[in-house]
């Protein structure tokens, strides 16, 4: 039997290894996950220093890696079936164990590895310009081959209406736009819609905030929205990103009304090998206080707890809502270290009630924004960002699509340019 020393290993308490540096740097996609600033690494002893071939693969040792750390990240899920691979070499010899471990994970190093960081974030803008089209088409043609006067202004104007961008976020950019346009002697209308971009960026800038996923230990999240905003899905997202960090996970599927919905969040628990606390009717703050408790007498580094969709017209459901986050401070100080609520890309100026209503219960820390493939109401986030200027709620993800890489970190000059590209 390997000791707890072998299997026992949590990636969360162990410094993340040369490999997770490595896809940190070549996939800056991932960066909306902000880390603590990394330990110097200790001096080898001469046991870990000694570079042992691995004749199984044939491969030679690493020079300079650490015996441990990579493989418990990478190859967590596939250690029962390789037992007798790995266990027979950390009790007759240790010294062998860190190759015998090594050379399978340097194996699926191409399968694990993202793509290079300048296709990978072609392709994301390429799918949210794709996403944003039926919203930018009203604004870009306006630029083509036209006078700068009042009538592009008036056609602007209607445009931006249309996007749902507001009255008030409407005549707060055409009073901008004027201005530079004056002082700035523009003439030609491209030159009139990068100055567009430049405003629209920005007031989109303040919501633009990495979350910070080493505050706590374990990080406990809290995901709130309205029916069908995309909750569980995003979730399962969010795990998967969190995963390529080198963090642990547990969900609490604390959605105890809706039909499927513990299902539907153990799904996404198999796809990304994490475990799901769960009660078949059961009160959601119990679940959700079972998931802390579990999640810090396991050392996790993430626990994600999952609520009913509600609509902040429903009285009682709201104070079933503060009465889950009271229940998660009492599990952990401090608990919810982050308080998320999801919305739904289509629903416009409804996203402003929304937030303002879930802020009031439960105090938002930061937003997640889903289904802007197709939607013709992007000019929604723009309000959102302008109304609530003097007190700015990030957004940390926006999401175009049903895969896995459909959640990204929000960019406000990315979303300035796909809404004007």
């Amino acid at each position: 039997m390997a000791g707890p020393g072998a299997r026992g290993r949590r990636p969360e308490t162990s410094p993340l290894t040369p490999r997770l540096r490595r896809l940190r740097t070549i996939a800056p996609m991932f960066g909306f996950l902000r880390r603590k600033k990394e330990p110097p690494p200790a001096a080898p002893t001469d046991a870990a220093a000694a570079p042992v071939a691995d004749p199984a693969a044939g491969l030679p040792a690493p020079q300079g890696a650490p015996a441990v750390g990579v493989p418990v990240t990478v190859a967590a899920e596939p250690a029962s079936a390789a037992a007798p691979a790995v266990v027979a070499p950390a009790v007759v010899a240790p010294a062998v164990l860190a190759p015998a471990v090594v050379a399978p994970a340097a194996q699926t190093l191409p399968a694990v590895a993202p793509p290079p960081a300048p296709a990978a974030r072609a392709s994301w803008m390429s799918r949210l310009r794709q996403g944003l089209a039926r919203t930018s088409s009203n604004l870009t043609s306006l630029f083509t081959g036209t006078r700068i006067d009042e009538a592009l202004f008036e056609e602007l104007e209607t445009a931006l209406l249309v996007s749902d961008a507001g009255v008030e976020t409407t005549k707060f950019l055409l009073e901008g736009l004027r201005a530079r346009v004056r002082e700035q002697r523009l003439t030609d209308g491209t030159q009139v819609r990068e100055a567009l971009r430049g405003l629209i960026t920005g007031i989109l800038s303040p919501l633009e905030r990495p979350i910070d996923i080493d505050r706590a230990a374990p990080l406990v999240v809290m995901i709130t929205g309205v029916n069908g905003a995309g909750k569980t899905t995003s979730i399962g997202k969010l795990a998967h990103h969190l995963q390529r960090e080198g963090k642990t996970i547990l969900l609490a599927a604390g959605d105890t009304f809706r039909a499927a919905a513990r299902e539907q969040l153990a799904e996404w628990g198999l796809r990304n090998g994490v475990q799901v606390v769960s009660q078949q009717g059961g009160d959601p703050a119990a679940v959700a206080f079972d998931a802390v408790s579990a999640g810090r007498a396991r050392q996790t580094g993430v626990v994600i707890i999952d609520t009913a969709g509600r609509l902040p017209t429903q009285a009682h459901l709201m104070d079933e809502l503060r009465k889950i986050h009271r229940v998660l401070g009492k599990s952990m100080p401090g608990a919810p270290h982050e308080s998320l609520l999801v919305l739904d890309g289509n629903t416009g100026q409804n996203m402003l009630a929304q937030v303002k209503a879930f802020d009031e219960a439960v105090g938002l820390t930061g937003l997640i924004v889903t289904k802007l493939d197709g939607t013709a109401k992007g000019g929604a986030l723009v309000a959102l960002a302008h109304t609530r200027r003097d007190r700015p709620i990030p957004v940390y993800f926006i999401g175009v699509g049903e895969g896995l890489d459909d959640l990204q970190a929000f960019s406000a000059t990315e979303f300035a340019s796909a809404l004007l590209d």
